[in-house]
């Protein structure tokens, strides 16, 4: 494929993150690359929508995020109406856990946040050409898993302590238990019944063999604290990709805008969450 002028076409990239800063600074070190160009910059998940009908792009770069919304939905939504987007998902998330959902959900590979920023560039360009990039200690993962799951192998089956159990509904779930908040919070948050997520919490206990909602909360913020490295100190809002819901028959679009309004202050439209006292950084999932 070549521009105009019978050189190669530079690979069209959107940008999606809620942060202006990470976003500008994605956008201005792939500009540089001088086989790509950001055709557009989205901040939610109308906005991404828009921008791109607009650009087109070849590639989507978007972060991975846990809050009240869900990111892994949004990744198979986009993949449903644009089949030929590539997408390529970046986090501080382990990868060992998310980058398999993410790629099972349709994205293209997997970025973690530390990683050198060539890695970002490297990514993009394996995507584009078709394959699927994910770091190498994740490739020889999966290879591992592979060889455990052949006839006539005599190890154990995997844990049923592991994580990796979860579904992506229910890791959601663990991870808003972890960064505080309740049953009734996390129904609001999601718009799902307070029911729905006993049961989904009900279900994850079995599957990490805990015996009380004591030890599922303990659990999931030791979790958090590991992953993100927040502890139980002070307080933070998390915010999140949201989805914009039809309103329902026979209600007028600004009355139904009015009750989702209601619904997000009631639920706080954050979660809580704990930075340490003596925090270097912001977690990827918090924003002050």
């Amino acid at each position: 494929m070549t521009d105009t002028g019978g050189h190669p076409a530079k690979i069209r990239i959107l940008v999606l993150d809620e942060q202006p800063l990470l976003r500008h600074g994605i956008s201005a070190y792939l500009n540089s690359q001088p086989d790509m160009v950001v055709c557009g910059e989205a901040d939610s998940l109308p906005g991404a929508g828009t921008k791109i009908a607009e650009c087109q792009p070849q590639l989507l770069v978007m972060e991975l995020r846990l809050g009240a919304g869900d990111s892994l939905k949004l990744v198979k939504r986009l993949k449903a109406e644009n089949r030929a987007l590539r997408i390529l998902v970046y986090s501080a998330f382990d990868e060992s856990i998310f980058a398999e959902r993410a790629i099972r959900a349709g994205a293209g590979g997997y970025v973690m946040k530390r990683a050198p920023r060539e890695e970002l560039a490297a990514a993009i360009r394996d995507i584009v050409k078709g394959g699927i990039y994910v770091s190498r200690e994740v490739a020889l993962s999966g290879f591992r898993k592979s060889l455990r799951r052949r006839p006539g192998n005599n190890r154990s089956p995997r844990s049923a302590s592991a994580l990796e159990n979860l579904s992506d509904r229910e890791m959601h779930i663990f991870q808003l238990v972890g960064s505080g908040l309740g049953t009734r919070e996390i129904a609001q948050s999601l718009d799902l019944s307070v029911k729905t997520i006993e049961t989904h919490r009900e279900n994850i206990k079995h599957k990490l063999r805990l015996s009380s909602s004591a030890q599922l909360c303990e659990r999931a913020a030791k979790w958090v604290e590991q992953t993100s490295g927040v502890r139980r100190s002070r307080k933070l809002r998390i915010h999140a990709f949201r989805e914009r819901k039809p309103s329902p028959p026979g209600e007028s679009e600004e009355l139904h805008q009015g009750h989702q309004q209601q619904r997000r202050r009631r639920a706080g439209h954050a979660v809580s969450v704990q930075l340490p006292e003596s925090a270097g950084a912001v977690p990827v999932i918090a924003e002050a």
